[in-house]
């Protein structure tokens, strides 16, 4: 569905402040995928979604999304099939604006015929929509969204994301700015969103139980690189100790594999 081929990110190239953010990317994401990406900061998880989303373009290497080269296309233009989610939980939603009128936008991707088309009939949709989130929401429709606190609007977040049907959804710690409950609520309402409609995920998280967790597929990123991709029967047989342990031979080998490399320089 969605290929990298040795894509790479080099910040300030040709200067004394030259960063290589990613580092020959290759990576496959099928449809129907649920991927988990763990790493240390400055491993290159934000730098890959953002090059994923076309915020960021390539260096080097090529994008593909359903065969079709997306590689210099700008983010407004896959922003139409990939969704994204962030941090902080007021980046989603439209504060000033009331909670049908932004399930509205969303569903109809803009703001054209907002008002023509959002009858009576749309309303009892976006209430039973609602419903699932069992935060009470469905009596709230008339209400600004600068009302609502962190966790609701990422509920809603994650809502208006599944409703608008992205062929891609990136989780960028979207649970990370939220209080241990609210942050609970929103990960079991991401696992069963993205079961029940078989939508294809990636999200990014420091938290390894969650990685495990969650998720039929998991990434390990160190220095731009992608160090350790498991799936399926392998990756439920995964526990914390064990990807610590990964993490730490993997780290070493290539330690070791630079350190060879300079002396042979």
């Amino acid at each position: 569905m969605i290929e990298l081929k040795n894509v790479s990110i080099v910040f300030n190239q040709g200067t004394v402040n030259e960063n290589q953010a990613l580092s020959n990317i290759n990576l496959k994401v099928k449809e129907g995928d649920f991927i988990t990406i763990i790493g240390s900061n400055g491993a290159g998880k934000s730098t890959l979604f953002n090059t994923i989303a076309g915020s960021i373009l390539p260096t080097h290497g090529s994008i593909s999304v359903n065969g079709r080269n997306v590689t210099r296309d700008p983010e407004y233009r896959r922003s139409k099939y990939i969704g994204r989610i962030f941090q902080n939980p007021t980046l989603g939603t439209a504060s000033s604006m009331s909670l049908e009128d932004n399930m509205m936008i969303t569903y109809k991707k803009g703001f054209k015929w907002l008002k023509r088309s959002l009858n009576q009939k749309m309303r009892e949709f976006f209430k039973g929509e609602l419903v699932q989130l069992k935060m009470g929401l469905e009596h709230r429709m008339k209400e600004n969204l600068v009302m609502f606190s962190g966790g609701q609007r990422q509920a809603l977040t994650l809502l208006m994301m599944v409703l608008s049907k992205p062929a891609l959804i990136l989780l960028d710690e979207h649970t990370a700015a939220l209080d241990p409950k609210n942050a609970e609520i929103v990960l079991e309402l991401t696992d069963k969103f993205i079961k029940e409609s078989r939508l294809t995920s990636m999200m990014i998280t420091h938290n390894m139980s969650h990685a495990i967790e969650f998720g039929n597929r998991l990434l390990m990123m160190d220095k731009g690189e992608i160090i350790f991709d498991i799936e399926g029967e392998e990756k439920k047989a995964l526990t914390v100790e064990k990807l610590i342990k990964k993490f730490h031979e993997l780290r070493h080998k290539t330690f070791e594999n630079d350190r060879t490399l300079l002396s042979e320089a």
